[in-house]
C-alpha cells in the first residue's frame, strides 16, 4: 500500500504514469451529502488540462443519468452522459451482451430508473402474469409497492433470467430511518422462492468498472478507481485489475486502511484488499497524478 507523503517511489511513479482515466465514486469522494468539496472543481479541471478522462460512478440506480447530471449541475459540476456510469447502465450493457434478444423487462425500480431502460429500447412489463418478461431486473426502489415485489418474486420463481443492480443492503441516510436497499430485496425474494440473482452488479463486482473500460478503450492498468470505501470502491478496482485509490474524505479512516493492510498480509480477502494508494482526498491524488506528467 503506497501512502503519499513527499516522495513518490519509482513503483508509484510507474503506476501513475500509465493512468489515462479516473473513475470517481461520488458521495464521500467528490462531495459529502449535498456539499461539494471545495477542491473538486479544480481537480476535475486539472484532469481535463492533462488529457486524463474521468467518469462518475454510483451503485445507486434510483436516478437516471439525466437526473444525476442535473444534480451535479446544481452543485456546480458540468457533466455529460459520457461522464456518468450507473448500475442501471451496467445492467443495460449486461443484458445487451448476455441476452441480445431481450426486449421486455420486469423492472423493480423507480420511475426514473425505468426511463433509463425504456430510452435504451426496452419495454417495461406490467404487473400482469400474462405479460411475461425476458429478464427480471431488481433494484433499489424507494417507490416500491408490495404487489410489485410479489410479482418480481413470481418471475424469479419461474426461472426468468434475473439481474440485480447492486448488493447494498441499506442506503446511507442522515434521517432516522432505514432505507432498505437492493441487497435486502434480493434476500426477501430468495427467502420466498429459493432463487438468488444470476448476477449482482455494482461495486465490488468488476462489471461496473469493466463497462467504463470498454466504453473508453482502456486497459485495467490505465484505469484508476477512486473512492472512500475499501469493501466496495477499491475492492472493485482489485477485482477488475485496475489501480485502487482510497480517499480519506468519506467513510474510511486511516486507521481502518492500515488495519486492512496488516490483515491482508496474513489473511487476504477480496472484499478488503488494500488499495494501491491512500490519500487525504482527490486533491492530493490529483497532485500525485500530475507530478508524473
Amino acid at each position: 500500500m503506497d501512502r503519499h507523503n513527499t516522495v513518490i517511489t519509482p513503483q508509484m511513479r510507474e503506476k501513475l504514469a500509465k493512468i489515462r482515466h479516473v473513475a470517481l465514486d461520488m458521495d464521500g469522494t467528490i462531495y459529502l451529502g449535498n456539499q461539494l468539496f471545495p477542491f473538486t472543481p479544480g481537480f476535475l479541471e486539472d484532469l481535463r488540462s492533462a488529457g486524463i478522462g474521468y467518469s462518475f460512478l454510483t451503485n445507486n440506480p434510483t436516478r437516471s443519468v439525466a437526473d444525476y447530471i442535473r444534480k451535479l449541475d446544481l452543485m456546480g459540476i458540468q457533466a455529460s452522459p459520457d461522464n456518468m456510469y450507473t448500475t442501471s447502465l451496467a445492467a443495460i450493457d449486461y443484458i445487451r451482451e448476455r441476452y441480445p434478444q431481450a426486449r421486455k423487462l420486469f423492472l423493480l425500480g423507480t420511475p426514473s430508473m425505468t426511463t433509463q431502460f425504456t430510452q435504451a429500447g426496452f419495454t417495461a412489463c406490467a404487473d400482469d402474469p400474462d405479460d411475461v418478461p425476458d429478464v427480471l431486473v431488481v433494484a433499489f426502489d424507494p417507490t416500491l409497492r408490495y404487489e410489485r415485489l410479489c410479482r418480481a418474486a413470481w418471475w424469479a420463481a419461474q426461472g426468468i433470467p434475473y439481474v440485480a443492480t447492486n448488493p447494498d443492503r441499506v442506503c446511507p441516510t442522515d434521517q432516522r430511518t432505514i432505507l432498505v436497499d437492493c441487497g435486502s430485496l434480493q434476500k426477501c425474494i430468495e427467502h420466498a422462492t429459493g432463487r438468488r440473482p444470476d448476477v449482482v452488479l455494482g461495486k465490488p463486482d468488476p462489471t461496473l468498472l469493466q463497462g467504463i473500460m470498454h466504453r473508453h478503450g482502456l486497459q485495467p492498468e490505465e484505469t484508476a478507481m477512486v473512492g472512500d470505501r475499501i469493501y466496495t470502491d477499491t475492492a472493485m478496482a482489485h477485482n477488475a485489475g485496475a489501480v485502487g485509490v482510497l480517499v480519506l474524505s468519506g467513510e474510511t479512516t486511516l486507521e481502518t486502511a492500515e488495519a486492512v493492510a496488516r490483515d491482508a498480509a496474513v489473511n487476504p480477502h477480496p472484499e478488503f484488499y488494500p488499495p494501491d494508494f491512500v490519500v487525504r482526498d482527490i486533491r492530493e491524488w490529483g497532485d500525485m497524478l500530475l507530478s508524473v506528467r
